[in-house]
């Protein structure tokens, strides 16, 4: 499973109330609305810059703070197609995989991409290649079970799928 797409990047402990505000956390049965408050009080630029299907690249501790799932859903349903930090908060890379959000650890990410490269990330393998530079990547690869719940859209509809459980 191959993902491309075009770096936005973050530093180092990047928290949930950063990700999606606190203020906001009423809104949970709207997803689009959600995704419209993505970095809005930290990191303005990004709803002005970001793109649907950009990849977004952080440095260690990411998704650190509350345990809230908003902060993945928000990321998600803007269209982040994936994360690639150097590491994660347990809590955030575990409701990102539930919600079918790929999350990918690659030690020294940030000092090997920068803000608007191009990269590809290949998910059986893990590696990561900089369009721009060429350069190959090592990431963990996520293991096999985990990968079959990112590729079935997130935990629920793999268990579905899994279950032989047709429906909404």
């Amino acid at each position: 499973m191959l993902i491309k797409g075009h770096v936005y990047k973050f530093g180092n402990n990047i928290n949930t109330d950063v990700i999606y505000p606190g203020k906001y956390l009423s809104i949970t049965a709207d997803r689009e609305e959600m995704a419209k408050h993505c970095f809005e009080a930290v990191h303005p630029e990004f709803l002005k810059n970001a793109n649907p299907g950009d990849i977004i690249v952080g440095g260690k501790n990411f998704g650190c703070g509350s345990s809230r799932e908003q902060a993945a859903t928000c990321l998600k349903y803007f269209g982040v197609r994936a994360v690639v930090a150097e590491t994660f908060a347990r809590i955030f890379y575990r409701n990102a995989i539930n919600l079918g959000l790929p999350v990918i650890i690659a030690p020294g990410i940030t000092q090997q991409v920068e803000h608007n490269d191009d990269i590809e990330i290949d998910l059986l393998i893990g590696i990561i290649k900089n369009m721009r530079t060429n350069e190959i990547i090592k990431a963990k690869k996520l293991p096999d079970f985990i990968l079959k719940i990112v590729t079935n859209n997130g935990l629920i509809p793999y268990l579905k799928k899994k279950l032989g459980i047709l429906g909404n």
